[in-house]
């Protein structure tokens, strides 16, 4: 058995090397490399880390073609909000001994440390589930919740040999309270909760039902944290059409809850999924969630997202409006992409995909009519005066790209003129007013035809 786990080892390291790759973008989605979904965020030392699932298309997943198909984990990490690093393959379900290894079915994971040892928490189905699946003794559930323990916080992760026993269904949480004692959550039909044990791997009493949660539609994914005494459970459920995301509280990890309202609404483009956590990161809290930005015709590939969240002065958790412009401030001096924009306005302004058949990519900004505009919020031009800017477009027609700071009354930064291209050129241009600190930027086009924009940055 050494042996064995020395060879695993060995090989996800192998693994972590090949796959290690550095994501420098701040908007949403925050993974633009890779499909990824169901973020579990949790705050180690001065880094956040995002332990997700990771979507691929595959043919069948179990007999059902077209549907949900992971095979592997990926997890993410920055210090500032703006730089997203993948730690690589963290877990891959060849190397997790009970698993089903052709289910593809590596569900919403999420991690935990203790005693110096990190803990990732992963649901799968089972080998031998379809004989067993129909067993009312395991809640009619085809899937397990396994351990698998790492010396990193980014993984990668050895997997226990067998799954977590009295744990049957997805979407583990475990949440570690101030006096150490450690709780795991998990859903099937209903949210589960129990103590885990010292050593993280097992139950230290008997799972119980968490209740007053809504009966009606579809609901998992418990998430719980904690906020000034007051712990709170959020949770996708299908109320109409689509999962929204809402909450409960409570004043102790086992409840009882009682439920308070809604964080998200369902999605407007009808992705059908949604899948929440919640992180406080030096000194402000976030939201973070999925959606289906790289896919918007297939909602089984996703990819995480992240905005702030926001408390009323007695507790209540105020209503999260996804946004493109997500979390983070931008430098000037790097790359901006107006196509994450925070507004726009109401006409002649659209995004489109810069590659149809490539669309991780990104997007590009479409402006179509005369004075059609976008803001870019918080964009940190630094204590150095920057004396000109650039930027990435496609133009039919001649007219000018102005460039104001939205909070100094619109003050004009640059005026770029530009001409018919044919294809995408760079245009520099100086700015002709000087700005240091934060500014929220706005992209006013003077012109006719169309002007397509890319990128922008400050020099």
């Amino acid at each position: 058995m050494i042996h064995t786990h020395l060879l695993l080892r060995k090989s996800m390291f192998l693994w972590t090397l090949l796959f290690i790759q550095t994501v420098v973008f701040a908007q949403n989605p925050l993974v633009r490399h890779q499909f990824s979904a169901d973020p579990s965020a949790k705050v180690f030392g001065d880094r956040i880390y995002i332990y997700a699932s990771h979507d691929i298309r595959c043919d069948h997943t179990q007999g059902r073609p077209d549907w949900f198909c992971m095979e592997d984990y990926h997890v993410f990490s920055s210090d500032n909000l703006i730089d997203w690093e993948d730690h690589g393959m963290a877990l891959h379900q060849s190397n997790v001994p009970w698993a089903d290894q052709e289910s593809y079915s590596m569900w919403a994971p999420d991690g935990a440390e203790k005693n110096g040892k990190y803990y990732f928490y992963f649901p799968s189905k089972a080998k031998g589930h379809l004989e067993r699946q129909n067993d009312p003794t395991v809640n009619g559930s085809a899937f397990n919740i396994g351990v698998a323990i790492g010396d990193n916080p980014g993984g990668p992760f050895i997997p226990e040999s067998n799954p977590i026993p009295q744990v049957y269904g997805i979407d583990p949480n475990v949440f570690i309270d101030k006096d150490g004692q450690a709780y795991l959550y998990w859903s099937q039909h209903d949210f589960f909760v129990a103590k885990l044990k010292e050593n993280m791997l097992e139950l230290a009493e008997e799972p119980r039902v968490i209740e007053n949660i809504p009966s009606k539609g579809l609901k998992e994914g418990p998430f719980l944290f904690e906020r000034n005494g007051i712990y709170y459970l959020t949770y996708p459920r299908v109320e109409n059409q689509t999962e929204r995301i809402e909450y409960a509280t409570a004043n102790h990890p086992l409840g009882p809850f009682e439920y308070k309202g809604v964080i998200m609404d369902e999605s407007p483009t009808g992705c059908w999924t949604n899948h929440q956590s919640v992180a406080q990161f030096k000194g402000q809290w976030y939201f973070f969630y999925h959606h289906n930005d790289f896919s918007p015709d297939f909602d089984k590939n996703r990819s995480i997202r992240a905005d702030s969240l926001h408390f009323t002065v007695d507790g209540l958790i105020k209503k999260v409006t996804p946004t493109h412009r997500g979390i983070g401030v931008s430098n000037a001096n790097r790359r901006i992409h107006p196509d994450r924009y925070s507004s726009k306005s109401a006409q002649g302004y659209t995004i489109e995909f810069l590659n149809e058949d490539g669309p991780f990519d990104g997007w590009k900004s479409v402006f179509t009519q005369n004075n059609s505009w976008v803001r870019y919020n918080k964009v940190d031009f630094g204590t150095k005066e920057l004396e000109a800017v650039k930027i990435r477009v496609n133009v039919d027609a001649e007219g000018t790209l102005q460039v104001r700071s939205a909070l100094e009354n619109g003050k004009l930064i640059a005026e770029i003129p530009v001409k018919p291209s044919g294809s995408w050129v760079e245009i520099q241009e100086s700015t002709s007013a000087k700005v240091i600190g934060l500014h929220d930027l706005v992209f006013v086009y003077k012109g006719s035809g169309n002007l397509e924009l890319d990128w922008v940055t400050f020099l």
